[in-house]
């Protein structure tokens, strides 16, 4: 339990310490894993069971799909943003429609997309100097309960 806490903790103060630039890749990364554990979901026999596997972990994935979207700024970000924008609401939608009719074919689609986000993100951090994607990432718990 303590290791529990003292990796929130560490999460907490990785995120908060973190440059902008990095939160958008972390954020990224959470939306993917979000997604890749809805998956499983699709294949659980108790409704009950899969419904909320995919329920919850597409919430998740939406929740921080939706919060890239409200940080883009429309004024600087010119035709990026607004390209940007169409992507994540488009996500979104799909992601409402792979959730409502429990079918994962949107939701691979949707880890595909932001997952070249993602490495695109990351290419574009590395050009800028910017630290290696794993060096702000908190580390895993197994990692934090043996240091």
């Amino acid at each position: 339990m303590r290791a529990a806490n003292h990796l929130n903790s560490y999460r907490k103060i990785a995120t908060l310490t973190a440059p902008p630039g990095q939160i958008v890749l972390m954020l990224y990364e959470g939306a993917i894993r979000s997604l890749e554990r809805s998956l499983p979901g699709f294949d659980i026999k108790d409704p009950a069971e899969a419904n909320m596997t995919i329920h919850n972990n597409l919430q998740r994935a939406q929740d921080i799909i939706r919060e890239l979207n409200y940080a883009l700024n429309m004024e600087q970000g010119g035709e990026c943003a607004v390209t940007l924008r169409r992507l994540y609401e488009y996500f979104d939608r799909r992601l409402l429609e792979s959730n409502l009719q429990k079918k994962s074919a949107g939701v691979q689609e949707i880890i595909q997309h932001v997952s070249e986000l993602r490495e695109a993100w990351a290419t574009m951090l590395a050009q800028q100097g910017m630290p290696p994607a794993g060096e702000f990432a908190p580390a895993t718990e197994t990692e934090f309960a043996a240091a």
